[in-house]
């Protein structure tokens, strides 16, 4: 038998009425006298132990308690600000403190449900002050003065006999079976190595972090509080957070007293509610196995808590968990971004004055280094894959220009995992340079141009490029050539959208094909699906539909869910003038920072996309398509721009690129270069049916595809119609016609040779 010493702290309230408060507990309690407090708080100790093999961990060997006199400005709060008084107050402190089992002390603020762990006698006082200063800074006069009220308190000591050598006839791990709710809605961590090796090959590891590893199991579990760990996405929260809990499992294990982790998703929670108030019964229930069990809960993506329950924030799962967290009844464990931190403290500040903060930077460039090195040595040694330095190095210094808003070094694990996986799967016993540059590729869609610094732009085959593809319009071939020779010397603002830029000029001039040939040209090498996202902005006309487009609460807008599904692309709001003017408000952060925060702290990043937005403002007051003056009608459309667009708005756009009216030999061009295009077609691939088209088919479309209102837009309707319909019933009526030659001629009709190759 081992005894448990556990200080106990009473105030005399009045003539019957005494309040004790177990220290570093959550257990409080009033009854008339000391004998009454103790009798409760032993029985209460005695029934958690009989029943389920709990109680609280004690580390203090021979706790004293102190009086520390801290001076304090009172300060009256509203909604208007804060109001400090003139005087000054002394309080004087309660403080419960005593040397732990390793040689180092701990103190306790027990009206506060405070604690915190020091190594030298001579740091107290001031430590207690910071502590203190801090906690009494929240209160309002009224709950000061009541404070210094209380007489003097006692320190008493309270004995449980426990067995720590016990058969309970359950096994090791009683809890995993034992516990319904928990083990619907939450796994037990640390996973088994079954579970862990088909989650993932790679190492939980928090290499060079092991200071805030210490950091998180002090809080965890030598004070018991509440804790949020902060960070950028992949500064290696998670990993921080995986450590901590082996090393807190491992360490309890020796001591045979057990602290369990529970991982959970906040949807979950709710996720199996059928009627009005089930989930907060399930909460509740979730709560009590918890307290059985002595279990800290992993809340994953911790933000949704207050999302998740009812219509808002107020009544949230986070809400309705609140007073759990204020009585010490509950203690939760998760991971936040800064933005998301301050999201919460704004939505439901209540909720994260309950935990405490450890907060996580990104790691100096050469311990991110060191960190690589470690995972290519664990991969060499447990998966047989050798990773080259010259990849290491490249590997870092594309993700550091490529991927600058996600942090180092959970980008490069992740990255470096992918290229792993692919060379197991290939059989590949080591990865080199040109792995890097095909899985980075493959990823991003960046061509090889962009990726290695020893390939040279040759201008002349830039400019080739898109002159094959942007027709009639010199303006926009040398803005968008100047964007990738920006972007390949690596002078573009990397905090920004690489470019932000509006095409105006009437429609059927080429910019939306403008649009898909930079977007194919940036972003086309790797990606499988097409990376052009374009919105049409008439679909966002009124100012309510601004929830659809960025999204609102809960709901995630087609804005949003594009960018998170391909962060690498162009994006393409087509007629932006079109949109409510609520959504141009919203696209002034995108276009100057190239992010977007939502209402919970959630950031989608537009650094790695070109925007362009397409306009027709102007189009009306111009000259008939053709013969108009190309100054004046430069000077309508930039005259209605300026008028339309706040001058906030327009002084985020890099550029204004104008089209100009296409003419009837622009119209020839595209038709030659439609029809080549026509020739791709899978039907005539398969067939093998290579198509010759004659010069009066040439001029025919171009004659029909040109409109003076729409420019070259009725083109594809007429290459359809004249030729491709046509086609169709040619082929199906002749379908053992392979491997040949098709002559297309018209003379007022399609009409079809066949010339045997």
């Amino acid at each position: 038998m081992k005894k448990v010493n556990y200080p106990l702290l009473y105030y005399t309230l009045g003539d019957e009425a005494v309040l004790g408060i177990l220290v570093g507990t959550s257990y409080q309690v009033v009854e008339k006298d000391i004998h009454s407090v103790r009798k409760v708080m032993m029985d209460y100790l005695q029934k958690d132990y009989k029943k389920y093999d709990y109680f609280p961990y004690a580390s203090m060997e021979e706790p004293k308690l102190k009086m520390i006199e801290v001076k304090i400005r009172p300060t009256y709060r509203d909604q208007k600000g804060a109001f400090p008084m003139t005087d000054i107050l002394k309080v004087d402190v309660p403080v419960v403190y005593g040397q732990t089992e390793d040689g180092n002390y701990e103190a306790h603020l027990p009206l506060y449900q405070e604690s915190f762990y020091f190594y030298d006698l001579r740091q107290f006082k001031s430590l207690v002050n910071h502590f203190a200063t801090t906690l009494l800074n929240t209160l309002s006069p009224d709950q000061l003065y009541r404070q210094m009220m209380y007489k003097k308190p006692t320190l008493d000591i309270i004995t449980l006999k426990v067995n720590l050598d016990r058969d309970l006839g359950r096994g090791a791990s009683f809890w995993e079976s034992d516990y319904e709710k928990l083990n619907q809605l939450a796994v037990q961590y640390p996973f088994s190595k079954s579970l862990r090796k088909n989650i993932s090959a790679f190492p939980e590891a928090a290499w060079e972090l092991e200071d805030k590893v210490a950091e998180v199991v002090d809080k965890l579990f030598k004070i018991r509080t509440n804790l949020l760990i902060v960070g950028n996405h992949g500064v290696g929260k998670s990993a921080i957070l995986n450590q901590a809990i082996k090393k807190i499992t491992t360490e309890t294990k020796k001591l045979k007293f057990q602290i369990t982790f529970w991982q959970i998703m906040a949807q979950r929670i709710t996720s199996t509610a059928k009627y009005f108030g089930e989930w907060q019964e399930t909460c509740e229930e979730l709560i009590e196995e918890l307290r059985q069990a002595n279990g800290i809960l992993w809340v994953v993506d911790i933000i949704q808590l207050l999302q998740t329950g009812g219509k808002g924030t107020e009544d949230s799962v986070a809400a309705f968990m609140l007073s759990f967290l204020q009585q010490g009844k509950l203690q939760i464990v998760g991971e936040i971004t800064e933005q998301q931190l301050e999201s919460m403290q704004r939505l439901l500040p209540g909720f994260v004055e309950n935990f405490q903060i450890v907060k996580v930077e990104e790691l100096a460039e050469q311990k991110v280094k060191t960190v690589l090195n470690r995972f290519a040595e664990y991969t060499s040694l447990n998966l047989n894959v050798k990773i080259e330095e010259p990849a290491l190095s490249l590997s870092y210094r594309l993700l550091d220009r490529y991927f600058p808003y996600e942090s180092f070094p959970g980008k490069a694990i992740k990255f470096l995992g992918k290229c792993v996986s692919e060379a197991q799967v290939n059989g590949q016993d080591h990865i080199g340079k040109n792995d890097v540059i095909t899985n980075f590729i493959d990823q991003t869609g960046l061509p090889e141009l962009f990726l290695r610094d020893e390939l040279l732009l040759d201008q002349k085959e830039l400019s080739a490029y898109f002159d094959a593809r942007i027709i009639g319009q010199p303006k926009a071939l040398d803005r968008l050539c100047n964007i990738v020779k920006i972007y390949k010397a690596g002078l573009n603002n990397p905090g920004k959208p690489i470019s932000t830029l509006i095409f105006a000029g009437p429609t059927g001039v080429g910019k939306t094909a403008s649009a898909k040939a930079i977007a194919d040209y940036f972003f086309g090498k790797g990606q499988k699906a097409r990376p052009l996202i374009r919105i049409d902005m008439s679909e966002f006309q009124h100012p309510g539909q601004i929830s659809r487009f960025i999204g609102s609460g809960r709901q995630v807008g087609k804005l949003v869910q594009e960018i998170r599904d391909k962060p690498f692309a162009v994006l393409l709001l087509d007629e932006v003038e079109k949109a409510a003017k609520s959504i141009f408000d919203a696209l002034l952060t995108v276009l100057d920072e190239g992010i977007l925060v939502d209402a919970f702290g959630r950031v989608t990043n537009f650094r790695n996309c070109i925007i362009i937005m397409t306009t027709n403002l102007g189009a009306s007051n111009r000259q008939s398509i053709g013969f108009s003056n190309t100054e004046d009608e430069e000077t309508a459309y930039l005259s209605a721009i300026g008028r339309f667009f706040r001058p906030e708005f327009v002084n985020r756009i890099d550029g204004i690129v104008m089209f100009n009216s296409l003419n009837k030999k622009d119209i020839y061009k595209i038709t030659l270069k439609e029809l080549q295009e026509l020739k791709q077609r899978e039907g005539f691939i398969k067939k093998g049916l290579n198509l010759q088209f004659s010069q009066s088919v040439h001029n025919h479309l171009a004659e029909t595809g040109f409109d003076e209102r729409f420019g070259a837009r009725p083109l594809q309707r007429a290459i359809e119609q004249t030729i491709v319909n046509p086609l169709a019933n040619w082929i199906l009526e002749n379908p053992n016609v392979k491997n040949c030659t098709l002559s297309i001629d018209y003379d007022g009709r399609v009409i079809v040779k066949r010339d045997v190759n």
